[in-house]
């Protein structure tokens, strides 16, 4: 079956990632801080969800257990329904490679190689065969409008480019999920937006699930469902029946 038939099956089903019970303690003895606590959410298939939430309110180590950057102390994630909490360091490794893209705060590009080169060299690191690399890097830029400017390193590149570089890098192998960590934060508000907008046009269009965390209110906007976290415990969740593009 192929990725957009799994999508759409799960678009039918409704649930591409869930968690259940989800509590993260770290340290030890009188030094012991738990960061989330009692988490239960759902993600449905084909959505933008926005996580909220200060500074400190365990927005990110939710987002990097989702993404399997992290392991619960308690609780159960899955992901198509399959439980991906407890799989060991090479399970998750191979599980980002084939069905999670990661975007983060900082673009992490090479910069002596081109836009090009980097989401190519992304997809080798991965172990995608080398044969279709040229195909899948070129098609992942046009995705995010960067197949023009693809021969550009980083330092001709706006930091709006380079976000987009990043996210084809992220999406070029096709994730089901791509997971964001404040891929906006170090972009003005204009760019900010251009870069959410090609968050929903993936949504839109591809019927990829994108799971963000963010501060700007007028992001949040854009987002089909917007998760509140206070304290490491979920306080809120609001429905956006028709998001502003």
């Amino acid at each position: 079956m192929s990725a957009k038939a799994d999508r759409r099956e799960e678009e039918n089903g409704g649930t591409i990632l869930s968690a259940t019970g989800i509590k993260r303690v770290f340290g030890r003895g009188n030094a012991v801080v738990t960061a989330l606590t009692d988490i239960h959410l759902v993600i449905p298939a084909g959505s933008m969800v926005a996580l909220k939430g200060r500074s400190g309110s365990g927005k990110t180590t939710l987002l990097n257990i989702l993404g399997t950057l992290d392991e619960p102390t308690e609780g159960l994630v899955f992901l198509r329904g399959r439980e991906i909490t407890g799989l060991s360091g090479a399970q998750r490794s191979a599980l980002r490679r084939k069905e999670i893209g990661l975007v983060f705060q900082s673009f992490g590009l090479i910069p002596l190689m081109s836009a090009y080169e980097n989401v190519e060299f992304g997809l080798r690191i991965a172990g995608t065969p080398a044969n279709s690399n040229r195909e899948a890097a070129e098609r992942a830029l046009e995705r995010v409008g960067m197949r023009e400017r693809m021969k550009h390193r980083p330092t001709e590149l706006s930091g709006g480019e380079q976000q987009r570089v990043a996210i084809a890098r992220a999406i070029a192998h096709e994730p089901a999920l791509l997971i964001a960590d404040e891929p906006t934060a170090e972009l003005d508000s204009k760019m900010g937006l251009q870069i959410m907008r090609v968050f929903r046009d993936l949504v839109n269009r591809s019927g990829m699930t994108v799971v963000l965390t963010t501060h700007d209110p007028g992001i949040m906007e854009l987002a089909d469902y917007v998760i509140a976290l206070e304290d490491g415990k979920i306080v809120s969740q609001t429905t956006h029946e028709s998001p502003v593009v």
